[in-house]
């Protein structure tokens, strides 16, 4: 009974001591946005109200500061409730923030923060971070429509998988370069992923357009699904439930030729000609097998120019190499050769005629 007694008193001392946060008592933090202005870190809030008639209002709270941790702290003096970060889905940060200044201090700050999970999306913004949150998108608020957003164009779409977790991890690779999603607003209601930023020690130093992420996606992600648009003379297909693999192959040290093989399954879902037959499927075969060799090699030869690694080739042949030295690497990956070898496959033809 003693027993008993003792051990409920000490559960009633321990609940006591937790801080008590009520969801109607705090606002939730669920978009945060970073921007460099005036030589000092604008980190803005974004916090959702729900009314009474089931829309949700998008407030915002912004402070500067040179601290990242100083920013709760300032945003919080005006908000009317306990401002908490347990809820954060997405963090955008400006284009000149990503350039100029870097992103690292802040992610880290993210990372040690307990109550922001590893999944946390991350994307740069064309302009300024924060007129992002200056819109209306969809009816559960501005960070649910961005979180969602990315997570549809990764999963379906040409976006490679990245987040919080997964741009630490190829930060601290060494032989391999992190990049996020580029989001661009269009107007008031609407925004869209323009392309993808890379870096390199936090910063900004390069961006592909959109229609080049179909490319660089098979370099280093695989599809499930997907679709595309293939240009055969005046003739056009559509090509749907795209399938990928690709593998790196090590074919010699001296000199470093590194062969990427890409295999492609997909459906041939509509073709713009009068009639579909099997010569015309292998000629849109070849066509894409073409286009994917030449764009992929490309963008090898880019990420050269800018010393950046996002496919990973130094990772990848540390891992095939002995005493492999990365200061060396530095010299050697401007003069490493990268073929590409892709092996289209259409399965099936629902075509449209």
């Amino acid at each position: 009974m003693k027993k008993l007694l003792s051990i409920v008193i000490l559960s009633t001392t321990l609940v006591g001591c937790l801080q008590k946060e009520i969801v109607d008592d705090v606002n939730l933090e669920t978009g945060s946005a970073y921007d460099y202005i005036g030589g000092k870190i604008r980190g803005t809030a974004l916090i959702p109200f729900y009314l009474s008639d089931k829309t949700v209002e998008n407030k915002t709270f912004s402070a500067s500061s040179n601290l990242s941790r100083d920013f709760l702290r300032d945003i919080q003096r005006q908000s009317s409730d306990p401002l908490v970060t347990g809820s954060l889905k997405v963090v955008l940060f400006g284009e000149r923030l990503a350039k100029e200044k870097g992103i690292l201090d802040l992610i880290d700050s993210f990372q040690r923060d307990p109550s922001i999970g590893a999944r946390l999306y991350l994307a740069v913004t064309e302009g300024e971070a924060k007129s992002v949150f200056k819109g209306k998108y969809g009816e559960r608020g501005n960070a649910i429509y961005l979180s969602n957003l990315i997570r549809h164009n990764m999963k379906s779409k040409d976006v490679p998988r990245t987040d919080l977790q997964r741009f630490m991890v190829d930060f601290n690779q060494k032989g391999k370069s992190p990049y996020l999603p580029r989001i661009k607003k269009l107007d008031k209601e609407n925004v869209e992923i323009s392309g993808l930023s890379f870096f390199r020690y936090g910063h900004v130093v390069d961006t592909i357009p959109a229609d080049k992420m179909f490319y660089f996606k098979l370099l280093v992600d695989k599809y499930s699904q997907g679709t595309l648009k293939v240009d055969i003379g005046k003739e056009a297909a559509a090509i749907e439930s795209i399938k990928s693999n690709y593998k790196l192959r090590l074919i010699s040290r001296k000199p470093l030729i590194v062969q990427i093989n890409i295999q492609v399954k997909a459906i041939l879902n509509e073709y713009s000609g009068v009639k579909i037959t099997q010569g015309k499927i292998k000629k849109i075969e070849k066509k894409l097998e073409d286009d994917i060799e030449v764009e992929c090699e490309k963008l090898t030869k880019r990420f050269q120019s800018k010393k950046t690694d996002p496919v990973g080739f130094g990772h990848f042949i540390k891992s095939k190499t002995r005493g492999f030295n990365f200061s060396k690497w530095e010299t050697d990956y401007k003069d490493l050769k990268v073929n590409v070898q892709a092996d289209v496959s259409i399965t099936e033809s629902g075509v449209i005629d």
